[in-house]
């Protein structure tokens, strides 16, 4: 089966356009996003983009739905890579630093900012935003469930508490790395989770005495 040409160049054009408004948003805010502001940073027309988008809504929903894919891509898929239990954990929490740390969107997080600008605003963006972070919730849950079942945290463990835990580390290295020293942020919050894995673990050799 051949791929229309046409269709594979306006996948990759419009793949590009949402990684741009990724980044844009965490700069100006998604709610400032616009289909002109959009054209003006990639150098179209804003008529080229409106044959992707036709409203500014549509562009700031494909918007959220790209930083979860990019979110998936940087920090869930490398962590699937680790043994199932704390190391997927630890792996995970890793990962998300580190993309933090990369500074891949100069305006910091993309889903901290966010939920903060929306969570006074109702809408439709406000309700795919609370869909995303409740589905990231239960994901940090699954994975502290799957380090209970194969006996790598305790059976009476906090789980959703647990989960809280480790995703106010996240968004807290997210925030204090834009206002203050990034390192320090950074190292913290590994540090803090790590503290968190090894007291909890039956077996705490599984994870790294501390940080290089």
């Amino acid at each position: 089966m051949t791929v229309d040409g046409r269709v594979a160049r306006g996948d990759r054009t419009r793949r590009a356009a949402l990684d741009a408004a990724v980044v844009l948003a965490t700069e100006v805010g998604l709610h400032g996003l616009s289909l002109a502001q959009l054209a003006d940073t990639l150098g179209v027309s804003k008529s080229g983009l409106f044959a992707h988008w036709r409203s500014k809504e549509a562009l700031q929903l494909a918007t959220v739905d790209r930083a979860v894919e990019q979110w998936q891509e940087r920090i869930i898929d490398p962590a699937r890579r680790a043994p199932r239990g704390v190391r997927r954990i630890w792996a995970l929490h890793q990962a998300r630093i580190d993309f933090y740390a990369a500074r891949v969107l100069p305006g910091g997080c993309f889903f901290a900012s966010t939920d903060f600008e929306y969570n006074a605003r109702p809408g439709p963006i406000r309700d795919r935003l609370a869909e995303v972070f409740g589905r990231w919730t239960a994901y940090l849950e699954h994975l502290v469930r799957e380090a209970v079942t194969a006996g790598e945290l305790p059976a009476d463990v906090d789980v959703p508490q647990l989960a809280y835990e480790i995703d106010a580390l996240g968004i807290t290295a997210a925030m204090r790395s834009r206002l203050l020293d990034p390192d320090t942020a950074y190292r913290h919050a590994r540090q803090g989770l790590l503290n968190r894995l090894r007291a909890l673990c039956p077996d705490p050799t599984l994870l790294p005495e501390g940080l290089s």
